[in-house]
């Protein structure tokens, strides 16, 4: 009997989600095996709709953006149903047995890997494979999506150089990243920025403002600023500390959680606003002409790199060697040159940060690059 494997891409869309789904599916077919597609996510394992991923489906994808499944970020114990959080594992438990799957192979970002480890809780034979434009996914030293997104941002860069240059402005580049600084450092380094601001590193307003007033008396009037939208200032910590603190003394019980909840919104608001109250703060210290460019979703669509499509490649072909000798319950990894099978809970609620040493950093320094700190 034909072993039957189950595939879904769940969180955000990216570039070279489609040819990890073309390895996974001519791999699979080279060994005889079936692989049904869930479409949407984990939305289709929990309803059963899916799509038998034939030959025709895979052929010219390769190169395609996006994905040929659909994807939403929907989570079997978070599903929301008539404006209520409902638990609906057991539906998504359901449909794997429905199908008599031997394993079900999940693409995505952080938020899949836990719904996905809490599926291999469960029983059920579970593989994931690592896509995060922001490589912010712990074990893994990369993901599907991050060298597309590093390249796009970087020629972002390029490009503004030169309206920066000729109308003698501060341009701020908002590059994605909630938590981790990886492609807003990568890109900045890469595309020339004078100004870097990460979330790993809290920043002062006023040290980025004497850095782009050190640079006009140097003749060089104009600056890039390439921020991560998690990346916040100094005092924005402090602030939010003091109010915590003093929400801690005072409430408890219902109140307290009433306070956090709209604490949480305000950090949310926050992050939405960042490049926005960056740029109303220089305007302000510097006197100078400021512009923003937020790249948002940009960053998510196109053609995947070369550098995407062979990982990509990789970890779809690596998966299906998994499966066949009964390695479940992990998540393809990329250590070095390999793949290697790393077990889900060394990988869930866990992010992948900067760290203070990184080379990246060192450089950065050495070029004269401010950090805001």
């Amino acid at each position: 009997m034909k072993k039957k494997i189950g595939l879904l891409t769940s969180g955000s869309d990216l570039p070279g989600l489609n040819a990890a789904i073309r390895a996974i599916g001519k791999t699979a077919r080279s060994r005889d095996m079936e692989v049904i597609g869930f479409q949407d996510g984990f939305y289709g394992l929990i309803h059963n709709q899916y799509t038998h991923i034939e030959p025709s489906q895979l052929s010219g994808i390769l190169t395609t953006g996006g994905t040929i499944l659909g994807t939403s970020r929907d989570a079997p114990h978070q599903m929301v149903v008539n404006n209520k959080v409902v638990d609906m594992t057991d539906d998504a438990i359901k449909t794997y047995h429905k199908h008599g799957l031997s394993a079900l192979v999940c693409l995505g970002g952080r938020e899949t890997h836990e719904s996905a480890h809490l599926l291999s809780q469960q029983g059920l034979n579970i593989i994931t494979l690592p896509k995060a434009l922001d490589n912010h996914i712990a074990m893994t030293d990369t993901s599907v999506g991050y060298d597309t997104a590093l390249g796009v941002a970087a020629e972002a860069i390029d490009r503004l150089h030169s309206t920066a240059h000729s109308h003698h402005r501060i341009i701020i580049v908002e590059i994605m990243g909630h938590d981790s600084g990886w492609l807003t450092l990568g890109a900045g380094i890469a595309g020339g920025a004078d100004v870097i601001l990460i979330p790993e590193m809290p920043f002062e307003v006023e040290k980025v403002a004497e850095a782009i007033l050190a640079r006009n008396k140097e003749n060089k009037r104009f600056s890039i600023i390439a921020v991560a939208e998690g990346a916040k200032p100094r005092d924005y910590f402090e602030f939010h500390e003091r109010l915590r603190r003093e929400n801690e003394r005072k409430r408890t019980g219902a109140d307290r959680k009433v306070v956090e909840a709209q604490l949480d919104r305000a950090e949310s608001r926050y992050i939405m606003d960042n490049a926005a109250l960056l740029d109303s703060r220089l305007a302000t210290l510097t006197g100078l002409e400021t512009r923003i460019t937020i790249l948002g979703y940009l960053l998510r669509g196109g053609v995947p790199s070369a550098v995407d499509r062979l990982l990509a490649t990789q970890l779809g072909t690596a998966c299906i060697s998994l499966i066949t000798s009964g390695q479940f319950g992990v998540m393809a990894s990329v250590q070095g040159d390999n793949i290697v099978p790393v077990p889900l809970e060394q990988v869930v609620n866990k992010t992948k940060r900067v760290p203070p040493d990184h080379p990246w950093l060192a450089s950065a320094r050495e070029l004269g690059t401010c950090m805001g700190d």
